[in-house]
C-alpha cells in the first residue's frame, strides 16, 4: 500500500516541469498577441518560435525515451547538415551567421549528449570524436562563434564527467546567461564604464551598436507593450539609413523589449529558466544534463549577441536538445530523483 501511495507523488514531481513549460510558452504566445492587438504588428514570428520549441521538446522527449543514442546522434547529424547548408556570413553571431553558429553549437551538444547516453566505451569515444569533427568543421566553414561555442560545450561535457550534483553547474549556467543579458542591456543604454565602452564598440561595430541603441529607445517609449512584434525595422533609424540586410536589432532580448516591452525579455528569460528547471528535474545522469545545459547556455549567449532565435530551425533544435536530456531512459522505472530519499516500499511478509 505504501508503494502505491508514493507513486502519484513521483508522477506529479516529474510532471511539474511540463506544466511550467506549457504555462510559460502559453504566456509567451498570448503576450505577443496582446502586444500586436490594434497595431500593424506581425506576431507570427514569435508564435512560430513558441511552436518550434514545443514541438522540438515533445519530439525529444519521445525519441529520447525510445532510442536515446540513435535519436541524439541523428539530431547531431541533422544539425550539422543544416549548418552546412546555411550561408555562413561573417564569423560573428549576427545575420545568417547567427543561425550558422547556433546549428554547429547544437550539433556538438547533441553529439556529446549521445555519448553520455551510450553504454559502450567505443561508441562513446566515436560520438565524442564526432563532436570534435563538428567543431573543426565550424572553423573550416568560417564560423568562429560556432567553433568557440562548440569547443566550450565539448569541454564542459568532458568536465561534467566528475560532477556528482547538477544544481551548482546549472546555477553557473544561469549566471552566465544573466551576465550576458545584463551586459547587452548595459551596452544598449550606454551604462558601461568609460574604459569598457571603446573596446565593446570596436568589437561589435557601429552598425550593431546603433541597432541596440534604437531598440533600447523604442522600448523606453512604451515599456509595457513595446512597439509591437516585428516592427523594429520600420521604427529604427539605423535600419532605414543602412543598406545592410535585416530588420532586427541582432539581439533576442532587445528585440523582445522593442516589440513587447519589458515583459518580452522577462518571458524570454523565464523560458530559459524553465529549460534549466526541467534539466534539474531530469531523470538523466548529471553529466548528460550539464552537457545539454552547456549547449543551451551557449545558444543563449549567441542569441544575446545575434539573431539566432529568429530562425525556427534553431528554436526547434533547442527544444529538441532539452527534450532529449529530460527524456526517461527506456529501462528507467518511476522513482525519486537523484539525491532524494527513496520511497518506502511494501514490507515483505514474514515467513
Amino acid at each position: 500500500m505504501a508503494s502505491s501511495a508514493a507513486q502519484p507523488v513521483v508522477r506529479e514531481h516529474h510532471s511539474a516541469p511540463d506544466i511550467a513549460g506549457a504555462a510559460i510558452l502559453g504566456c509567451c504566445a498570448v503576450w505577443a498577441l496582446v502586444c500586436a492587438a490594434g497595431r500593424t504588428a506581425r506576431p507570427e514570428g514569435v508564435l512560430l518560435a513558441v511552436l518550434a520549441v514545443a514541438a522540438g521538446y515533445a519530439c525529444g522527449r519521445i525519441a529520447g525515451s525510445l532510442l536515446p543514442v540513435a535519436s541524439a546522434t541523428a539530431a547531431a547529424l541533422a544539425g550539422l547538415g543544416l549548418a552546412c547548408t546555411v550561408p555562413g556570413g561573417p564569423g560573428g553571431a549576427g545575420g545568417p551567421g547567427g543561425a550558422h553558429a547556433a546549428q554547429f553549437t547544437l550539433a556538438v551538444g547533441a553529439a556529446c549528449g549521445a555519448a553520455w547516453a551510450a553504454r559502450s566505451a567505443a561508441v562513446r569515444l566515436a560520438l565524442r570524436l564526432l563532436a570534435v569533427a563538428i567543431t573543426a568543421m565550424a572553423m573550416a566553414a568560417g564560423s568562429t562563434a560556432g567553433c568557440v561555442a562548440g569547443a566550450l560545450v565539448l569541454l564542459c561535457s568532458l568536465a561534467a564527467a566528475r560532477a556528482r550534483h547538477r544544481l551548482p553547474g546549472l546555477a553557473a549556467m544561469a549566471l552566465v546567461a544573466t551576465v550576458a543579458v545584463g551586459g547587452c542591456w548595459a551596452v544598449a543604454v550606454d551604462a558601461l564604464p568609460g574604459g569598457l565602452s571603446a573596446p565593446v564598440r570596436d568589437r561589435l561595430g557601429d552598425h550593431r551598436m546603433g541597432l541596440w541603441h534604437d531598440a533600447a529607445r523604442i522600448a523606453e517609449r512604451d515599456p509595457l507593450r513595446g512597439a509591437g512584434p516585428d516592427r523594429f525595422g520600420e521604427l529604427s533609424p539605423t535600419v532605414q539609413e543602412s543598406a545592410a540586410v535585416g530588420d532586427t536589432p541582432r539581439s533576442a532580448p532587445l528585440q523582445q523589449a522593442a516589440g513587447q516591452g519589458l515583459p518580452g525579455p522577462a518571458l524570454l528569460c523565464a523560458a530559459f529558466g524553465w529549460l534549466l528547471y526541467a534539466l534539474w528535474r531530469s531523470p538523466r545522469p548529471a553529466p548528460a544534463v550539464l552537457t545539454a545545459a552547456a549547449a543551451l547556455t551557449a545558444l543563449a549567449v549567441e542569441s544575446v549577441l545575434g539573431d539566432a532565435l529568429s530562425f525556427p530551425e534553431v528554436t526547434a533544435g533547442a527544444g529538441l536538445i532539452a527534450g532529449l536530456a529530460t527524456a526517461r531512459l527506456p529501462e528507467a522505472v518511476p522513482g525519486p530523483l537523484a539525491g532524494e530519499p527513496p520511497a518506502l516500499g511494501p514490507v515483505p511478509a514474514a515467513h
